[in-house]
């Protein structure tokens, strides 16, 4: 409301004084037949001007902005990846029973845009066969809640918001992260929570996988150096060297 008032007041204010500048206008030279010929002009012009500034102005300042917040965007996403997702892609690699064809299709990628709409068709039609063991849930448990307040710290940052996709698999993550940390003892569970836990495990996997195929991309196409170590550090080659060869 006081928002709302502030506008007003300035509105009548300016409205006030371009009535005195016509005034002023009319007493020195004494032709009202004038100044209603630029008043008509200005006025006839007015909504030329209002297609300029709110639509065509404002397009370009939006388009800057949102190209600004994707850069912070995926500067963002680059951290969680050498924070947390290449680290947590491996751990699910290692325990994916159908990791062959996920495999073969990254390492025989060339990483073109045509190969990335075929490697997320390979990777969305590949069934994801987890098998984890108790020690491979404590493992993953140990190296979520490490990174608990990392993943908070992300989910808090409203950039996100421009990214639905990245989010869920945030959500997803954290939940897993929550769901393994509520249990002491994976190696007493049921059958019908080993299946719970296996069907979380699955979700944030498969929508890891999706998101690290997008951020290898945007490398790609826009910090050659880095997708080159992202590629020496490929999770889903078990033989994977951070060490250049010939």
């Amino acid at each position: 409301m006081k928002r709302l008032n502030w506008k007003i007041e300035l509105g009548v204010a300016l409205v006030v004084v371009s009535a005195v500048l016509y005034a002023v206008h009319f007493l020195i030279f004494g032709d009202a037949h004038h100044i209603f010929i630029y008043l008509l002009g200005d006025i006839a012009f007015l909504p030329i001007e209002v297609l300029l500034v709110t639509i065509v102005v404002h397009q370009l300042l939006s388009v800057r902005e949102k190209r600004i917040m994707l850069k912070k965007l995926n500067m963002v996403i680059g951290a969680f990846f050498s924070e947390v997702g290449t680290t947590l892609l491996r751990s699910f690699v290692a325990i994916d029973g159908d990791s062959s064809p996920k495999c073969q299709a990254v390492g025989a990628a060339s990483w073109n845009a045509l190969n990335l709409k075929e490697l997320i068709r390979i990777f969305k039609e590949c069934d994801c066969r987890l098998e984890p063991r108790p020690a491979d849930m404590e493992r993953l448990r140990a190296f979520l809640a490490g990174e608990r307040e990392f993943l908070l710290a992300l989910l808090e940052n409203p950039n996100l918001l421009e990214h639905e996709s990245f989010t869920n698999m945030l959500w997803a993550v954290f939940h897993l992260t929550e769901e393994l940390e509520a249990r002491e003892d994976f190696s007493s569970l049921p059958g019908s929570d080993i299946k719970h836990l296996e069907g979380d495990l699955k979700r944030a996997y498969t929508s890891l996988m999706i998101e690290w195929l997008y951020y290898m991309d945007h490398l790609r196409g826009n910090y050659p150096y880095l997708f080159s170590l992202a590629v020496r550090k490929n999770p889903f080659d078990p033989a994977a060297s951070v060490l250049v060869r010939q």
